[in-house]
């Protein structure tokens, strides 16, 4: 891990359609953009900020996210989070988040992310299985 720094800011961004409708993955009954999927679209832009100044084999995984969705999104908009690097500290790294639309804010808030080594964070969360 290597260069990453306060101010460093990456963006995300996907059209609002049938499959990421809060109707459609369980967390509403309405047809906008689902509050878990801007979750997932703030989780890429922080990850994919990061991502290119990482060692081989490291990975960055979520460790909190608070966010306020404040603004519904109609399905064929456009939404963009932006995740700029606000703090780091050894293998911890936070990130300032905004979510916007076509038309203005729709979410602001902020996430951590981790850096680990992939190999073993996944042999840890495979040691959890149960053996038979």
């Amino acid at each position: 891990m290597s260069d990453i720094f306060v101010g460093m800011a990456a963006e995300s961004s996907v059209v609002v359609d049938k499959t990421n409708l809060a109707s459609a993955v369980g967390s509403g009954l309405v047809d906008v953009f689902a509050t878990p999927q801007m979750i997932a679209l703030i989780e890429l832009a922080a990850s994919n900020c990061i991502q290119p100044r990482l060692n081989d084999g490291q990975v960055s995984v979520g460790t909190y996210v608070r966010v306020d969705h404040s603004s519904a999104t109609p399905i064929g908009m456009k939404v963009t989070a932006t995740a700029t690097v606000s703090a780091v500290d050894r293998r911890s790294v936070d990130f300032d988040v905004v979510v916007r639309d076509e038309v203005g804010e729709v979410g602001r808030g902020t996430h951590g992310r981790f850096v680990v080594d992939k190999a073993k964070f996944m042999e840890k969360a495979e040691a959890k299985r149960p053996t038979e």
